[in-house]
C-alpha cells in the first residue's frame, strides 16, 4: 500500500496499544498511532497482513487477540461487521479476556447498536470502558490522518481516549451515551446513499445530453450542488473508474443496519431502501467490490 502521508501528531504521551483488524481502514489507522510514538500490538486474521504491518511500522504482531490486548492500555478494533467484532473481543481468546481492568475498548467497526450497547455492558462487568466510534473518510482519509470519528460512550471515557484517536482524526466528536457513534454513522450512510444516487442520474442524464461533463461538473461544482461526492466521485463516474474506495458489499451491509434501525424506531427511509435495491442490483452485475459511486452503472 501507499505510505502514509506526513501527518504532524499532537504531543500525546505514549501509551500501550493494541489494534484489532488491518483492513483497508485499520492498516492504516494503526500506522499513524505507531507514528505518533505508541507501543502498538496488532492482530489480524491474515497473519501475512500482520507481518506486513509491521515491516512497515515496526511494534509487534500476536496470533490472537487476547494476547495482542494483554497489558494494554487501550484496544482499539476496526473489522467487519458485528459478527467478526464478537469474533475479536468476546470469549477465550477475545481482546476483551487481555484486558485489566480500567483500560479501554474502542470499536470503530460500523456495527448494530445492539451490539455497541451490549458491548458497554460486558465491559463495564469487567471494569472497562467502552466506547462505539464509527469513522467517515474512506481509505484514502485512513491513509492521511483526516477520518471523522463519532462516538458514543461517557464523557470521561471519551476525554481520556480523545487524544490518542486524533493520530489518524481531523474531526473526533462525542455524540451522545454508547450506541450515538453508531446511529451518527448510520445518518451519514443515509446522506452519501441519496447523494450518489442523485448524481449517477445527473451524470447520466448529462452525458445522454451530450454535454462535456468535465465541464458541467467544475461549474455546478462552484454553485449549490457542490459536495465532496461531486467533487471526488463525480469525476471518476463520468470516466467510468470504480476499482477504488467505499465497497457496494459494505455499503449494503451499512444500510441494512440502517433500515433494520429503522423498523425499530419507526423512521420513513422510502429513498435509501430505493437506493440499497439498487445496489443490490450493481452486485447482480458483479460490482459488489466496486466503489459506491457504481450506482451510474445501472443507468448506462
Amino acid at each position: 500500500m501507499p505510505s502514509l502521508n506526513p501527518k504532524i501528531h499532537a504531543a500525546v504521551a505514549p501509551l500501550k496499544l493494541a489494534f484489532i483488524g488491518l483492513g483497508a481502514m485499520g492498516f492504516p489507522m494503526a500506522g499513524h498511532l505507531a507514528q505518533a510514538g505508541h507501543q502498538v500490538t496488532v492482530y489480524n486474521r491474515n497473519p501475512a497482513k500482520a507481518q506486513a504491518w509491521v515491516a512497515e511500522f515496526g511494534g509487534a504482531s500476536q496470533p490472537t487477540p487476547r494476547l495482542a490486548a494483554l497489558g494494554a492500555d487501550m484496544v482499539l478494533c476496526c473489522v467487519g461487521n458485528d459478527a467478526d467484532v464478537r469474533t475479536v473481543l468476546l470469549g477465550e481468546h477475545g481482546a476483551m479476556a487481555g484486558l485489566a481492568a480500567g483500560a479501554l475498548l474502542v470499536d470503530h467497526t460500523t456495527a448494530s447498536v445492539e451490539l455497541a450497547r451490549e458491548l458497554d455492558a460486558l465491559a463495564r462487568a469487567r471494569g472497562l470502558h467502552f466506547l462505539d466510534a464509527p469513522v467517515s473518510g474512506g481509505q484514502l482519509g485512513a491513509q492521511n490522518g483526516q477520518l471523522t470519528l463519532m462516538c458514543g460512550g461517557a464523557p470521561e471515557a471519551f476525554e481520556r481516549v480523545r487524544p490518542t484517536l486524533q493520530a489518524y482524526a481531523r474531526a473526533v466528536t462525542l455524540m451522545g451515551p454508547c450506541g450515538a457513534g453508531q446511529l451518527t454513522k448510520m445518518v451519514n450512510q443515509i446522506c452519501i446513499a441519496g447523494l450518489l444516487q442523485g448524481l449517477s442520474e445527473a451524470v447520466a442524464f448529462g452525458q445522454r445530453a451530450g454535454l462535456d461533463m468535465g465541464q458541467v461538473l467544475e461549474v455546478i461544482g462552484q454553485g449549490a450542488a457542490q459536495s465532496w461526492q461531486l467533487q471526488q466521485r463525480g469525476p471518476t463516474m463520468v470516466a467510468d473508474r470504480f476499482d477504488f474506495g467505499f465497497a457496494v458489499d459494505w455499503m449494503r451491509k451499512d444500510l441494512g443496519l440502517v433500515l433494520a434501525e429503522a423498523q425499530r424506531n419507526g423512521a420513513s427511509l422510502p429513498v435509501t431502501a430505493l437506493v440499497d435495491q439498487f445496489y443490490a442490483d450493481v452486485q447482480r452485475m458483479g460490482g459488489g467490490r466496486w466503489d459506491t459511486s457504481s450506482l451510474v452503472r445501472r443507468l448506462r
